[in-house]
């Protein structure tokens, strides 16, 4: 690889390790905020699916009326979701709380499923351990989701501050020419 290149490499991950070891510390000293801007961004996203899915209710001629017609309720009701999610972002990450956990819930009793039904793509007791899990993790998130955020943001804050530490521990290293 050329030494302009490599340059260019090094510090593009300079500056986004850097960028993610101060992005881990906010998240730590101000995770509130951070859950904040998770609710709003959650919202946005309701919004943006919501708005496609009533395009697509108009959009969809193969689909007969009916199945129009529910594509266009359900884009409604998803638009609205994130109206009401953009102006109480804590109902927004409430409801965010309960699809994660719904769908660790129904992640764990496939996993489950597969470990009774002998799938042979992961040991038997790896899919055991993943579906207890799962469905634990599942629960917690919808019973207690101020503690399942906290942790969540804590957890991830963690994770980008060292992974922003260790890039910069194996920047590419130029090329000496003769």
């Amino acid at each position: 690889m050329p030494n302009e290149a490599v340059a260019f490499v090094r510090t593009t991950m300079i500056t986004t390790s850097i960028i993610g070891i101060v992005l881990g510390i906010m998240m730590l000293v101000w995770p509130n905020v951070t859950l904040l801007v998770i609710a709003v961004l959650f919202g946005i996203s309701l919004i943006v699916a919501g708005l496609f899915r009533i395009y697509a209710a108009f959009a969809a001629s193969l689909l007969s009326g009916g199945w129009r017609l529910l594509l266009g309720l359900v884009g409604a009701l998803i638009l609205a979701a994130g109206i009401i999610a953009l102006f109480n972002p804590e109902k927004s990450l409430w409801l965010l709380a309960i699809f994660i956990g719904i769908a660790w819930i129904f992640q764990g009793v496939a996993d489950l499923a597969q470990a009774i039904t002998g799938s042979m793509h992961a040991p038997r007791w790896l899919l055991i351990l993943s579906g207890a899990v799962s469905i634990i993790a599942g629960i917690v998130m919808m019973t207690i989701p101020g503690l399942a955020w906290t942790a969540f943001v804590w957890i991830a804050a963690i994770m980008l501050i060292v992974i922003s530490v260790v890039t910069l521990f194996i920047l590419p290293k130029k090329v000496e020419t003769v």
